[in-house]
């Protein structure tokens, strides 16, 4: 089993949010909630890796939590 790290955003133009695989090319899935993007999301992945799988695509490895350090990292430095 493939853990992603997910992030998850709002999206005021859609007054929502959103959640993004960054190691998933096109990978995201709106919600109304934190909570229904990352539901939405875990199956976006799901559909992701079976597709891959089925065209013979590279499955990346998971990064974790070394992918969510450099993210917080850039996203503090911007500020």
């Amino acid at each position: 089993m493939h853990k992603y790290a997910i992030e998850i955003l709002y999206s005021s133009d859609n007054d929502g949010s959103i959640a993004v695989v960054p190691e998933l090319p096109g990978s995201s899935a709106p919600g109304e909630t934190e909570e229904e993007a990352l539901n939405e999301v875990k199956i976006a992945i799901e559909l992701w890796l079976e597709t891959a799988e089925k065209e013979g695509r590279e499955i990346p490895s998971p990064l974790g939590k070394a992918l969510l350090a450099e993210l917080a990292a850039s996203r503090t430095a911007g500020i």
